[in-house]
């Protein structure tokens, strides 16, 4: 810290180089690394080993990994080490992706950043410990915990409203301690820094010249580098002639920054998107800049340095300031202007946002499936190490997805696809594991026929005279229906031990010749079920549906006629619908008879794709021309009743000739038979839709309209982490689009005594647009001719039929708290659905199967805690620090096999204080009698949230506040004596376990 400001104040400037590296957008990964990405790190790591004063921040990791497995030599992978240990290179967030706050599930947040934490600290004892999220389109509350959780001293981010930012700015008020977590509060605070108006891009404009300056390397070309080297638009290389021109407009730029911001440290980002693949032009321009300046700081008043985002902190840090607290308020939505409110990508590409959560879901399910597997059954004859490159597979491509540009929908097609290819691999593997599992356990006959499903109904049908096999991936008993699709009405379905089990059996939405067959099953946590389907034998048929078909109605002449209700009935509500409209009329929540008029309707605004008629709508903007238009003139209705479940299908024309329907409703309904324990089924009111396809410039919703005096008031999740309140609010423009809100999981409106809760199984855009209102977008297609959009192909032309779910429950606010959080888990990881013939002629299963089944001691805990992670990481690193960076000095951590005697577990607590009277109690949990069904727990080790912290070591940065002007380390809550944990509310707790081998 030799540069520090003299007495005169004098201003210090960090140069942070770093260059951003979008993992896909526009480009392939593929066609990233070949264009520029590997060059990157080869001349970056060529030229800091040149001069000692060079620094550089790296960033995703996934470029960074590929350049290391493929390109890197045994040399530079040597001096990477050397500069790490230097601090001259430094790993920021340290995720695979830098990954998108709006749209994203905590639990693969989580699993990114996990993903490239493991690799940095086995590879090189390394733990990222500040954040960098210049680019995702807005800031969620739920990322400051996760960074503090994961022991971060900081935190920084970008993108925030443009008039909030120019009003932060004007009163020096940029840098806080936000206190993400209303429950979590000062424990899990973190210092937070949003960037100024110039973001992460260095301002390129020369006042002597109309070429720009700062980038010497040009931009990258695709698809190949050119070979002469010269690339486009390289700024003005220093000579001695512009030296001095060139550190006045640098030195103006880092005054007017410095105005902004309470302490004389100025972070002057340098780079830019795909910046520095010719790291040697970059670094001897600005060497001469540096310097310069630094012989002359006197005069101007100003010295520099290269610098990492640790020395930026770290300077503010010690400047001992105390800072303003911000509460748990998120900065969504984003708008750049008035007109460019970026709330189109949270539902853009709902196709890839669906795929994306499912593939989430099944590699959840798969970890903790082979967990148990490699525990309870050590014998076992699958190749373990294979089974974990299956698991990768699916972990890498879910952790890819969750980049800013991924799951978002904002990419050009191509990247989509490879997302959606590396996506579909994966689930295939891991399909593939599960299902080879089973047969393992089972010790079936190895050429045994099997199919494997996830939730699809258009898995092949099963012939009949095979069995289900249903995987429960929750640590919670179900009850719940899985759906399976059959060629025959006739069949029984059976459990193991040859007892009859409900079941019920109706034509199929999707096909004129099948049957969708749904089986009530009830699973135990972290449990399978096997369950056989034969022909019908007499005695046990499955329930039959009946089916009633009315008119279509013309809605344009319905007001004229009066009204005809009837009822669909089961313990908890009844639905009342109205056949002059065919439409939903009220629903009645039985336990305490309030009724709630309740209507739904679907509208598409229109936009506009012309640049020179006004503001326009992409994947990114939501730009509506005027309110939504009413689609449908004509409703059709057909009611498929069974014992089990009714299921209304409404169908909406655009008028009553129209042959066919772009939308459709279908509304499930269930009855629980005695002895089950339907209580999450019979509340919720299921409905799948289907959209699609769309006219150009059209963006459908799903409005929901009730006469709950809701004042316009919408709740809705922040990645499925926790609420934000979000008070309708009135612009001068765009007044539609900017009260548009990401659900990622969860929204509800309310009045003071009922609620109604939407929850989802991917992203949507949602909004309160009325009084007891809340509309749902479902999909968009666009089309623009903006050049930059025409450039990159980013113009969301996208003809496909989505078909999202979304479970609806209405009830008072104390019966909706007490379903709300295990319903969205319910529906998030539902049960896993293999199939398989059965061996031979024997219907009974073998009697091992019998004795030793996977459900003898579930894993279960109580309903305000969610078991979020049981996996087996495979990372080699020593827990213990010093052991580890002992083992990388000796050059042990280069090779290896993978490690399966540690096991990963995480337990969330899903309430937040004061939430319930007593789910939002503390819970005290017993690890070593929650694992007993895996064997015998050893040793507990709690860590930091992605598993390379020792809690008990773990020593954040205290910021200063009003609050606690006291600067006092702050450490993690207590750990475990003799394995009982008590897990408080919304805490994330970490662990490593380690069992008895057997």
């Amino acid at each position: 810290l030799a540069l520090l400001p003299g007495a005169g104040g004098d201003l210090r400037a960090f140069v942070v180089a770093h260059s951003h590296m979008d993992v896909g957008w526009v480009y392939t990964v593929q066609e990233s690394m070949h264009a520029y990405a590997a060059n990157v790190y080869t001349t970056v790591i060529e030229e800091l080993m040149k001069g000692k004063q060079r620094k550089f921040i790296a960033v995703e990791q996934e470029f960074f990994r590929l350049w290391w497995d493929m390109v890197a030599t045994d040399t530079q992978k040597q001096q990477v080490h050397q500069l790490l240990q230097e601090g001259r290179l430094e790993f920021v967030i340290g995720g695979q992706v830098m990954h998108d706050e709006a749209v994203t599930l905590i639990d693969d947040q989580i699993l990114q950043l996990t993903e490239g934490h493991g690799f940095l600290y086995e590879t090189f004892g390394f733990r990222p410990q500040f954040s960098w999220h210049v680019d995702p389109f807005g800031a969620s509350a739920a990322t400051p915990t996760l960074f503090a959780l994961a022991g971060f001293n900081a935190h920084l981010i970008s993108r925030i409203d443009y008039d909030l930012k120019a009003d932060m700015q004007k009163n020096k008020k940029l840098q806080f301690v936000w206190q993400g977590s209303p429950s979590l509060s000062e424990r899990q605070e973190i210092f937070t820094h949003v960037m100024d108006q110039y973001s992460y891009c260095t301002p390129s404009q020369l006042p002597f010249s109309n070429r720009s300056g700062f980038f010497w390397n040009g931009f990258a070309t695709f698809p190949d580098p050119p070979k002469d080297g010269v690339y486009p638009n390289m700024s003005l290389p220093v000579t001695d002639a512009n030296l001095h021109l060139y550190a006045q407009t640098m030195v103006a730029n880092i005054k007017e920054r410095a105005a902004w911001f309470r302490t004389g440290d100025v972070l002057w980002p340098w780079g830019c998107d795909k910046q520095f693949f010719n790291a040697s032009v970059q670094y001897s321009n600005m060497d001469l800049l540096v310097d310069y300046i630094n012989k002359h700081s006197a005069e101007f008043g100003v010295t520099v340095q290269y610098a990492t985002v640790s020395d930026y902190f770290q300077a503010v840090y010690s400047r001992n300031l105390t800072w303003e607290t911000r509460d748990s308020q998120d900065f969504l939505p984003y708008s750049t202007e008035p007109f460019q409110a970026w709330t189109g990508f949270y539902t853009s590409r709902s196709t890839l946002k669906g795929i994306a959560r499912r593939a989430s879901s099944l590699l959840y399910a798969g970890e903790s499936f082979f967990t148990q597997y490699v525990w309870k059954h050590p014998e076992g004859s699958i190749c373990k190490c294979k089974a974990l490159k299956q698991l990768q597979s699916l972990r890498w491509a879910v952790s890819e997805v969750q980049h800013h540009d991924g799951v978002t929908g904002t990419e050009s097609p191509k990247v989509k696809d490879m997302y959606m290819n590396n996506l579909i691999y994966g689930m295939l593997n891991v399909k593939k594991l599960m299902a080879s599992i089973i047969f393992d356990i089972n010790n079936a006959k190895k050429n045994g026929k099997v199919y494997f499903s996830v939730y699809t109904k258009d898995s092949g049908k099963p012939d009949v005279d095979q069995y289900v096999v249903v995987y429960n991936p929750l640590a919670w008993n179900i009850t719940t229906f899985v759906t399976v699709s059959v060629s025959n009405e006739a069949i029984s379905v059976y459990d193991e031990l040859g007892y009859s089990v409900p079941a019920q059996v109706q034509s199929s939405v999707e096909s004129q010749s099948t049957y969708d067959l749904y089986i009530l099953v009830a699973i135990s946590g972290l449990s399978y079920r096997k369950y056989s389907i034969k022909p019908l034998d007499g005695k046990h048929s499955a329930f039959i549906g009946s089916s009633v078909k009315y008119k279509r109605r013309d809605l344009t002449r319905a007001h004229q006629q009066r009204q005809q209700l009837f009822p669909v009935v089961n313990n908890c509500y009844q639905i009342v619908f109205d056949q002059n409209t065919n439409l939903m009329h009220s629903i009645t929540e039985r336990e305490t008879n309030q009724t709630v008029q309740f209507t739904q309707e679907f509208l598409e605004y229109h936009v506009n794709g012309d640049t020179k008629k006004g503001p326009i709508s992409d994947n990114y903007l939501f730009a509506p021309n005027a309110s939504a238009v009413p689609v449908s003139k004509a409703v059709g209705l057909e009611v498929m009743s069974g014992n089990l479940m009714t299921e209304i299908r409404q169908y909406f024309y655009s008028n009553v000739t129209s042959q066919d329907y772009t939308y459709a409703v279908y509304t499930r309904l269930y009855s629980v038979p005695e002895g089950y324990d339907g209580k999450l089924l019979c509340h919720r009111i299921e409905q799948e839709y289907s959209a699609g396809p769309l006219e150009l410039n059209r963006e459908a919703v799903l409005r929901t309209s009730t006469n709950l005096n809701t004042r316009q008031l919408l709740y809705t999740d922040n990645n499925g982490y926790q609420m934000q309140k979000r008070p309708f609010k009135a612009y001068v423009n765009n007044t539609v689009a900017r009260n548009y809100y990401p659900m990622v999981q969860t929204a509800y409106i309310e009045d003071d005594t009922t609620r109604l809760m939407l929850l989802a199984e991917r992203a949507h855009g949602v909004s309160s647009q009325g009084n007891g209102q809340v509309e749902v977008m479902l999909h968009r297609r666009l089309w623009n001719n903006l050049q930059w959009d025409l450039n990159n192909n980013l113009t969301l032309n996208d003809s496909s039929v989505v078909r999202p779910v979304i479970w609806l429950i209405l009830g008072t606010k104390a019966v909706t708290n007490t379903l709300y959080r295990t319903s969205g888990l319910a529906l998030e990881h539902r049960p896993v659905v293999m199939f398989g013939a059965l061996s031979g002629d024997k219907p009974k299963l073998p009697r091992r199967l019998q004795q030793n089944s996977v459900h003898d001691l579930p894993v279960t805990v109580p309903p305000n805690l969610h078991l979020q992670t049981l996996s087996i990481p495979g990372w080699r690193y020593s827990s213990n620090h010093a052991e580890q960076l002992f083992s990388i000095r000796m050059g042990k951590q280069t090779q290896g096999d993978a490690d399966f005697s540690r096991v990963l577990l995480r337990i969330r607590h899903l309430y937040e204080v004061g939430e319930d009277p007593v789910l939002s109690q503390p819970v005290m949990v017993d690890l070593k009698s929650l694992l007993k069904g895996l064997g015998s727990v050893m040793a507990v080790e709690e860590r930091s949230l992605t598993g390379t912290w020792d809690v008990n070591t773990l020593e954040r940065w205290k910021w200063k506040t009003a609050q606690y002007p006291g600067k006092r380390f702050f450490n993690s809550t207590e750990t475990s004596e003799d394995f009982m944990v008590t897990v408080h509310p919304k805490e994330i707790r970490t662990f490593f376990i380690y069992f008895q081998v057997q």
